[in-house]
């Protein structure tokens, strides 16, 4: 059955633009605010009386679309964008959180679950492995881990990525865009002809999937003097960053990762997380996509360390685009 259909009498007397818009001001609502109580309060009386404080569905509406966009205003000039919210992207703005708690760190991430690949240790196993001296990242997370010499375990992968989840999610300066897919790179040219990144061009996944199937669906930005890429490898979103410097003629082409070798690849993806163009800085799997690295397969240390030197260099690169007015 159809809802009925509003109706509309003639108005009793003329209407003047105040009298329109005082209709659609927000009315204050008295709300009955309900002491918070404690579990033990609430334990075994869930009979006895027990329902929850009174709200207008519009209320919960509000809550939510006022606090996002407002969260869209505030971000839409950050200081550092990360692209890609798995271990090696999170790793990086654990960092940036901890160092910098004045600057503005936008994280946008395709997936609705943060984390990429790092909820498990491989092959569906819980628990983790980090080579040492990655442990150092765990400590000062504050994951504990049994010490295998030279290698350490973490019980439950999720223990690490909810962890370090957490703590990034809970800096008052760090905004996640969760659902939400960077479509392209924002460039400036320098009067010397080379190529800055100057931010992200971003798109709810949703939307970014169905572009082929709908009409023309334009996207949203970001601007910021400096982008962490951390994508992954090649795949739906991964090493998307890095496709796209191929595509404007930044890179000549992609070495592609190699086949797993853990003692090569870890090292090389730590020590080569660098600028690739400026303004961005890539660092984790999508690395590799880059170099030609080999794939270090389900260990986890370079991820958390790659993160922890993307994060060095972004603070680098800031502090030389504030300086040159490049802001």
């Amino acid at each position: 059955m159809s809802p009925p259909a509003a109706t509309f009498g003639e108005p009793s007397s003329p209407t003047n633009a105040a009298q329109l818009k005082a209709g659609f001001d927000v009315k204050p609502v008295t709300i009955n605010v309900n002491k918070s109580k404690t579990l033990d309060e609430l334990a075994y009386k869930w009979e006895e009386g027990f329902k929850f404080a009174p709200i207008r569905e519009s209320q919960v509406s509000r809550a939510m679309t006022r606090r996002y966009f407002q969260d869209l205003d505030t971000y839409a000039e950050s200081d550092i964008v990360i692209v890609g919210a798995g271990s090696c992207g999170l790793s990086a703005a654990y960092m940036l959180g901890k160092a910098r708690p004045d600057l503005k760190i936008a994280i946008i991430e395709a997936s609705v679950s943060p984390g990429g690949g790092a909820w498990l240790g491989g092959q569906l196993f819980s628990a983790m492995v980090m080579r040492k001296p990655a442990d150092a990242f765990l400590t000062d997370l504050g994951v504990a881990f049994e010490d295998e010499g030279d290698f350490v375990v973490v019980k439950h992968a999720a223990l690490f990525t909810s962890t370090l989840l957490s703590k990034v999610l809970s800096f008052p300066n760090i905004k996640l865009f969760n659902a939400t897919a960077v479509e392209d790179l924002i460039t400036r040219t320098s009067p010397d002809g080379t190529l800055r990144i100057a931010g992200v061009v971003t798109n709810w996944t949703l939307v970014t999937m169905h572009h082929d199937d709908q009409s023309c669906m334009d996207p949203n930005t970001i601007n910021a003097p400096v982008v962490i890429s951390t994508t992954g490898h090649d795949g739906p979103f991964g090493a998307f960053s890095v496709k796209r410097l191929v595509s404007m003629q930044q890179l000549d082409k992609l070495g592609g990762m190699r086949g797993l070798d853990m003692n090569t690849a870890e090292d090389a993806i730590v020590k080569r997380t660098r600028e690739i163009v400026p303004g961005l800085i890539v660092g984790g799997m999508e690395l590799s996509e880059v170099d030609g690295a080999n794939r270090m397969g389900p260990t986890f240390g370079a991820m958390a360390l790659s993160g922890v030197k993307a994060a060095e260099e972004a603070l680098e690169i800031f502090a030389e685009r504030k300086r040159q007015n490049e802001y």
